[in-house]
Parts: C-alpha cells; structure tokens; sequence
C-alpha cells in the first residue's frame, strides 16, 4: 500500500556523507550529522542510488510478504502465492542427496494426497 504524500514527513539535515568501497567490492557510505537532532532509530532493507554528482538517494523496499504453507510434510510445503501460483518448495541438507529421489517422490506424493483429499472435501 502506498502512502500518499501527505503523511510523508521529510527533514533536511546537514552533515558530512563517506563514500568507501570494502575489498570484496561492496560499496558502502556513512552520513555523519552536524545538526543537533533526534530521530527515531531503525534498521531497514533499502535501496541506494548514489549519483555522478555526489547526490545519494534512499528509499525503504516493502516488507516481504510471506506465503503460509497450506500443506506441509518433512522437507517441503505447499503455499498459494499472491500471484495465485501454487509453490512447491523441497529442502534438503547436502549430506542426504542420496535420499533426494526417493524422499522428493515420497513427500511430493504426500502433498498431492492432501491436496486431492482438500479438493474432495470442497466439493461435497
């Protein structure tokens, strides 16, 4: 959901901006205030662009927004995304790539049992 304009509550603050790059090529940039305020802290996932000019621009991404599983078994779930796709999603420690064929078929099955039998119940 969008927020309109009106609840949008902006402050202009002066301060010192350090750009950096790390080693392993991830860029980084620290914004030291020079003016005496106080903020509301918080932690957020965002997305950066920092121009030619020097200018940089920040905005906070969406919250991801997680499907509930409406079958589960071991190693997989079924869920029903906000795209109205069905997600079957199967996990499975490397160790254990041997019992992939056979657990995959296995709780695939299962799932689809439980969908069959769902899918029963609704239409009586």
């Amino acid at each position: 959901m969008e927020k309109s304009n009106k609840n949008v509550r902006m402050m202009t603050l002066e301060g010192l901006m350090t750009y950096g790059q790390l080693d392993n090529g991830l860029h980084t940039a620290d914004f030291t205030c020079c003016a005496d305020v106080e903020l509301e802290p918080y932690v957020a996932q965002c997305k950066v662009q920092a121009m030619r000019d020097g200018n940089v621009y920040v905005t906070e991404l969406p919250k991801r927004v997680r499907n509930r599983p409406l079958f589960r078994d071991d190693n997989c779930s079924l869920s029903l995304g906000r795209d109205g796709r069905y997600y079957f999603v199967f996990s499975l420690p490397g160790q254990l790539v041997a019992d992939l064929p056979e657990l995959l078929v296995q709780q695939a099955c299962a799932i689809a049992q439980k969908v069959h039998e769902q899918l029963v119940i609704n239409i009586e």
